[in-house]
């Protein structure tokens, strides 16, 4: 059995206590009071845009075109910026990019085309996908000897601006419509040493005839080849309903798929990696997981591996 397969197969098997019920009905009867107090504080601030809306937190101020991040802040919204922070969610995030390096860098490199380009997506809205590429783009940017570039590629619905709080600033569209001069108009330094972040840029209605132009392949062959250190980590659409996902995974070397728990229909998961590049190395993250000990941050790395070719 498959790794993908076994992640899958957790997931069917979560389902199967009571088909007549709805995934929906089956988690918020299943999530008992004790469990909503220990996670109340992560699920406010990860997944609660409208609480960011109504009270926002202050997290970026800008200085000289640079974003400059608020670690304390953005720390305290479940954001890791440094090795102390949060000890079991940073050991999970150190295995799932462990086997994400190792796709990109190690052995397994040579089967995989761009392999240091990596898409985050999931097969629905809200299952935490912005959050997850967010901290692995941290997680990676505490490695000595590599760099990440965090891209907005959610162009239907952009969230890492929102997520990190900094203003809308020229990104991927307002490139691929060529109103920016060059690819370093839109890569932003910020005060984390190793990271650099690309915002999705302006709305558009040809969103998908422009990431499937040249350009765009163009862009990703650049990022893939320029930098021999880095990692490109892609913020995509969800997959199920839009057509710029499937068209992003054929630019790209490995996916991500953020599931989550007693949430997700595993029919949902099928069709959504049935519509990526079956070249790449997919894998799966189990998002927003109950645990018993009070170190569980409600998510694990689970299921990622490369495909065998």
């Amino acid at each position: 059995m498959s790794i993908i397969e076994k992640a899958l197969a957790k997931q069917k098997a979560k389902q199967k206590t009571d088909d007549n019920k709805s995934s929906i009905e089956q988690a918020v009867e299943n999530k008992k009071q004790t469990t909503k107090n220990n996670n109340a504080e992560i699920t406010k601030a990860e997944f609660n845009t409208d609480n960011s809306a109504t009270n926002p937190v202050k997290t970026v101020s800008v200085d000289n075109g640079d974003i400059i991040l608020d670690k304390k802040s953005l720390n305290k919204r479940g954001f890791m910026f440094d090795g102390t922070c949060r000890r079991q969610a940073q050991e999970e995030f150190r295995g799932i990019k462990r086997k994400l390096l190792n796709n990109a860098f190690g052995s397994a490199a040579k089967t995989l085309d761009h392999s240091n380009l990596i898409m985050v997506t999931s097969s629905n809205p809200n299952e935490g996908k912005t959050f997850i590429s967010i901290n692995l783009a941290l997680s990676i940017a505490l490695e000595q000897d590599k760099t990440v570039l965090l891209i907005d590629a959610d162009v239907l619905r952009p969230s890492i601006n929102r997520e990190l709080e900094f203003s809308h600033r020229n990104g991927l569209l307002e490139y691929l419509l060529s109103e920016v001069t060059s690819l370093s108009d839109i890569i932003y330094s910020t005060n984390i040493k190793n990271l650099k972040i690309v915002p999705a840029g302006k709305p558009h209605n040809l969103t998908n005839e422009l990431l499937a132009s040249d350009k765009m392949a163009a862009l990703a062959k650049e990022l893939a080849e320029r930098y021999p250190d880095r990692i490109v980590i892609f913020d995509c659409p969800p997959i199920l309903g839009v057509t710029e996902t499937p068209v992003l995974a054929n630019l790209m070397g490995q996916a991500i798929v953020v599931v989550e728990e007693s949430k997700t229909k595993l029919d949902d998961v099928i069709r959504a990696t049935g519509q990526l590049n079956e070249d790449l190395a997919i894998g799966l993250i189990m998002n927003k997981t109950l645990k018993s000990t009070r170190e569980s941050y409600g998510y694990y790395g689970y299921g990622y591996g490369s495909q065998a070719k």
